[in-house]
C-alpha cells in the first residue's frame, strides 16, 4: 500500500514539477519544500534532544555547542560559491535549490539567537524564530500559488497595451 502510494506521489511530482514548470519555478518549489521539511525536521530533533527521547545530544566541537545556524551558513556559503562560479548546469540544479532551502531553514530557525546574540531558543523570545520561519514558508508558498495568476495578468495587460499601440488607439478594456 505505502509503496503504491509513494509511486503515485513520485509520478505526480514528475508530471507536474519536472514537466510543467520552468526551471526557475522548479527551483522555487524544491527550495520551498526543502525549507519546510528541514524546518520541521530540525524542530522535531531539537524537541527530542531537549525531551531526552532521542538517543543523541547536541553537536559540539572543542567543548563549544554548534548551533544549526552554523550549518545553514556553511550551506549558503557553498550555494553562493556555486552561484559565483557560474556553472550553469549547477546553478539551476534542484540539489542547489534544496541546499539553499535547507540552509535558509537552519538559519531562520535560530533567527532569535542571531537577532539578540543570546541563546533564547527555548525561551519566550525564541518564538520569533518560529514566526519568521512560518512567514518565509507562507510568503514563498503564497508566491508559488499566485505566480501563475499574476503572470497571466501581466501577459494579458501586455497584449492589450501592445494591440492598442499597434493600432494607434487606446488599449481595449
Amino acid at each position: 500500500m505505502a509503496t503504491a502510494t509513494h509511486k503515485r506521489l513520485v509520478d505526480e511530482w514528475r508530471r507536474v514539477v519536472d514537466r510543467q514548470l520552468t526551471p526557475t519555478q522548479r527551483s522555487l518549489v524544491v527550495m520551498w519544500a526543502a525549507f519546510g521539511t528541514t524546518f520541521g525536521t530540525v524542530r522535531f530533533i531539537t524537541h527530542g534532544i531537549k525531551g531526552g527521547w532521542l538517543p543523541w545530544g547536541n553537536v559540539s566541537a572543542g567543548g563549544k555547542h554548534l548551533h544549526h545556524y552554523n550549518i545553514g551558513i556553511a550551506a549558503l556559503a557553498g550555494v553562493g560559491l556555486v552561484a559565483v562560479r557560474g556553472d550553469e548546469k549547477a546553478v539551476g540544479h534542484p540539489a542547489v535549490a534544496a541546499v539553499y532551502g535547507a540552509g535558509t531553514a537552519l538559519i531562520t530557525d535560530e533567527f532569535a539567537l542571531l537577532l539578540d546574540l543570546q541563546d533564547v531558543y527555548w525561551a519566550k523570545q525564541g518564538r520569533v524564530s518560529v514566526d519568521v520561519s512560518f512567514c518565509v514558508l507562507a510568503a514563498l508558498g503564497g508566491y508559488l500559488s499566485a505566480a501563475p495568476f499574476w503572470h497571466e495578468i501581466v501577459r494579458t495587460t501586455h497584449r492589450r497595451l501592445t494591440a492598442g499601440a499597434a493600432t494607434g488607439g487606446s488599449p481595449r478594456r
